[in-house]
This record gives C-alpha cells, sequence and structure tokens, in this order.
C-alpha cells in the first residue's frame, strides 16, 4: 500500500509525528515509562524509520522522552521536586525578564498580548487544551525574547515544555477558564508603570500553578 505521506518531504513527516506524539504525551494518553518503538510508530503513520527516529531526537531533547537501556525510548518522569527547581529559576529569570522589557514596551506590543489573549479565550471555547497551553507560553515567552538577553531566552527555551507539561497534568484537574482572565490582571500590572508590581503579579500568576501537589 501507498503511504499517504509519500509525497511529502521528510521534515514534515517528522514534523507531523512529532506534533502528535508531543501532543499524547502532553495530554497524558502516554504515561510516564511508556514505550516509544519506532517500529511500531512507523507503522501507525504508514512511514519509513528516519523521520519517526528524527521525531523522537526532537522529543528527547525537549525531555519529554528518554533513552532506557534494554528499553528504547520512554515517556520520562516528572517529579514534584523537579517542578519546583523549575519555578523557582522561573520566578527568578521571568522577575527580570518582566522589569527589563516594562521600558520598552509599546502599544504595539500590547496589541499583540491582547490578541493572544483573544486566541486563548477562542481556544478554550473550543476545548482545545494543548492550544492554550502553547498560547500561555507564546505570551511569557514573550518578555524573554523582549528583554534582550539571550542567557535568559536560551534558560527559557530549555525549560519550557517542561512547564508545558506541567500545566497541562495541572489543567486536567483545574479549569482553563480562568487563564484568559489572569492575563488580562498581568497587563494591567504591566501597565502600572511598576516593574517591582508587574514582577510580583508574574510571580503570583506562577505560584498559582506551583501550589499544586503532584507527589
Amino acid at each position: 500500500m501507498r503511504s499517504p505521506h509519500a509525497d511529502y518531504p521528510i521534515n514534515s513527516i517528522s514534523e507531523h509525528i512529532y506534533a502528535d506524539l508531543k501532543k499524547t504525551i502532553l495530554e497524558g494518553v502516554l504515561q510516564p515509562g511508556a514505550r516509544l518503538i519506532v517500529t511500531e510508530i512507523a507503522g501507525k503513520f504508514q512511514v519509513s524509520q528516519a523521520p519517526v527516529r528524527e521525531a523522537l531526537e526532537r522529543l528527547k531533547q525537549e525531555g519529554l522522552i528518554s533513552g532506557i537501556p534494554n528499553k528504547g525510548s520512554v515517556v520520562s518522569s516528572i517529579t514534584a521536586k523537579e517542578i519546583r527547581d523549575i519555578f523557582v529559576l522561573r520566578e527568578i529569570i521571568e522577575g527580570f525578564a518582566v522589569r527589563q522589557s516594562m521600558p520598552m514596551l509599546t502599544e504595539e506590543d500590547y496589541d499583540y498580548l491582547h490578541r493572544i489573549i483573544g486566541e486563548m479565550e477562542v481556544a478554550n471555547r473550543q476545548q482545545e487544551m494543548i492550544r492554550i497551553l502553547e498560547l500561555d507560553m507564546d505570551f511569557h515567552a514573550f518578555f524573554y525574547k523582549r528583554c534582550d538577553n539571550q542567557a535568559v531566552l536560551e534558560l527559557w527555551n530549555h525549560m519550557r515544555t517542561k512547564v508545558m507539561r506541567f500545566m497541562a497534568i495541572s489543567n486536567r484537574h483545574h479549569t482553563t477558564e480562568v487563564l484568559a482572565e489572569w492575563h488580562l490582571v498581568l497587563i494591567d500590572a504591566l501597565r502600572s508603570g511598576d516593574p517591582d508590581a508587574a514582577a510580583a503579579a508574574f510571580v503570583e500568576h506562577m505560584q498559582a500553578y506551583k501550589m499544586i501537589n503532584l507527589e
């Protein structure tokens, strides 16, 4: 049988497989410890093993899967301590990113942030949890990019997927309906002109998730 992906570039196929696997991990369909067998995945998508291996390598780089001797690739675990450690670091560097960004924010920037919030509301109505989380990450990533500190941006890029995974877990127990409203509060804090108050608002926003006990 001819593969439905036969006419697509290998990078496009790999991207599709990567996105699908990432979604199932974040949604909890694939639980920690679940094996990801190349031949089975290739069979599911009717593709060769090459794009599957490429997709798995991307997931490994993001920390969503890990290599286990005699088992191959498995979904990584995520512990309460790992979450606490990440959020301690995030509170420090995001507070810095917000303080540094505030003096440079323009109305165009605020329009961009409001558009993200609007898309969050649409995604919530359509119950697209992963899309909501992606938009949430985009909102916060804006400040890491805008603060003009490459080291801080690299730290954020390294932890982004783990933050998103934790939020996906917490959102299975808590509604996402108020997420857009929370971000409007953050914009109000930014417009206050007080960098310390704005940074404190962002930290409080993050702590709402960190308080969830996963142990």
